[in-house]
C-alpha cells in the first residue's frame, strides 16, 4: 500500500535530500579517517517507502492536509524518502526506518526485497518517533558512529526534546521539515494568544514559551470599558511566515553548532509556504563542509 501525502514540492525536497546523501557518503568513503566510522541513515517518519496520489475523497473541503495534496495529474506511484535513501551511492552502513503505523512498517520491510544487497543493513521499527529517537541518541556510541537523520512529520509531531537529543550527540546531520503554514501558523490564532492544548503543543514544539512574545503583542485598541475597569484587552498576532521561520532557525542555532540560515520554502499551488526544509549539523568537526553542501542545495534553483 502506498502513502498518500505530499505534493509536487515533495519531489523537489526528495531530490535535494538525495543529492545530500550522495555527497555525504562520497566524503565518508573517500576520507581515510572518516571511512573508519559507521554511517547510519535514520528516517523517523518513513511512511511506507512509497507515496500514492490521494484519491478524490481525500480532497474533501476541510481536510487537514488539503493544502498539501497532489495535483490530479500526478503520477500514481512515487518513490518516498526511504526508497530514495536506499539508492544512495555509496550506501550507508545501516538504515533505520521508523513509523508508528504497523502497516507502514510492514510496507517498509518489503524494501528489503527491492534492495536485496542492502537487506541486512535495513532495520524497520513500528514505534513513536520521539521516544525512539531520544533513546537511540542516548544509547548509540557516537565515538564510532555518524548519522544523517531526516524528520518529515505530517505536522508538529516532533518534540523539542527530540531536537535537543539529536544536537547533543555531536555526530548527526539533521534535515527537518518545519510545518510553517501547514500547522504552526494555523495554531497561531489571530486575535489572542492560544491557550490550553494549542499553547502546550506550540511550547512543546519550540521548547520554550518565548513564541508568545515573538508572535504576539498587546492589542492596539481604543480605550474601552474593560480598560476603564483595569481589565486586559488581549493580544493580537503580529508576525508573518518569514518571522516564524526565523524564530525556528534561531531556536536550532541555540543547540546545533551549524544551521543553514536560508531554509527552502515548499509552497502549494497558491504560493503559500507549507513547509520549510531546514538543515542543522551537530558535529563540530564536520560542520563547515556539511553546511557548504546543504546551503548550496537549499539555494539551488
Amino acid at each position: 500500500m502506498g502513502h498518500s501525502f505530499g505534493g509536487p514540492w515533495t519531489e523537489d525536497k526528495l531530490q535535494r535530500i538525495d543529492d545530500y546523501l550522495d555527497a555525504y557518503m562520497t566524503i565518508f568513503s573517500g576520507n581515510l579517517r572518516a571511512s573508519k566510522l559507521n554511517t547510519i541513515y535514520l528516517d523517523a517518519f518513513a511512511g511506507t517507502g512509497f507515496r500514492t496520489s490521494p484519491v478524490a475523497e481525500d480532497r474533501a473541503e476541510g481536510s487537514l492536509f488539503e493544502d498539501a495534496l497532489e495535483d490530479p495529474d500526478a503520477d500514481a506511484l512515487k518513490k518516498g524518502s526511504a526508497y530514495v535513501a536506499l539508492r544512495t551511492k555509496p550506501p550507508f552502513g545501516r538504515y533505520i526506518f521508523v513509523d508508528r503505523n504497523p502497516a507502514h512498517a510492514e510496507s517498509l520491510a518489503a524494501l528489503r526485497q527491492e534492495f536485496p544487497e542492502l537487506a541486512d543493513r535495513i532495520s524497520v521499527l513500528a514505534a513513536d518517533a520521539n521516544t525512539f529517537l531520544q533513546e537511540w541518541c542516548r544509547k548509540t556510541n557516537w565515538k564510532v558512529n555518524r548519522a544523517v537523520v531526516f524528520l518529515d512529520p505530517y505536522g508538529m509531531q516532533v518534540d523539542w526534546s527530540t531536537i535537543e537529543a539529536i544536537a547533543a550527540t555531536k555526530a548527526i546531520d539533521l534535515w527537518i521539515l518545519f510545518p510553517l503554514g501547514q500547522a504552526v501558523n494555523r495554531l497561531l490564532t489571530r486575535h489572542d494568544i492560544p491557550e490550553g492544548g494549542q499553547a502546550q503543543r506550540l511550547t512543546r514544539f519550540f521548547g520554550t514559551e518565548d513564541w508568545k512574545g515573538a508572535f504576539y503583542e498587546e492589542a492596539d485598541t481604543q480605550l474601552s470599558m474593560f480598560e476603564a475597569f483595569g481589565e486586559e484587552t488581549g493580544h493580537a498576532k503580529r508576525t508573518n511566515f518569514d518571522a516564524i521561520g526565523r524564530f525556528f532557525v534561531n531556536r536550532l542555532e541555540q543547540v546545533f553548532v551549524g544551521v543553514s540560515k536560508s531554509p527552502l520554502p515548499l509552497r502549494n499551488s497558491k504560493g503559500v509556504p507549507l513547509f520549510l526544509l531546514c538543515f542543522a549539523v551537530a558535529n563540530p568537526n564536520g560542520a563547515k563542509p556539511a553546511l557548504k553542501i546543504a546551503n548550496y542545495l537549499l539555494r539551488r534553483q
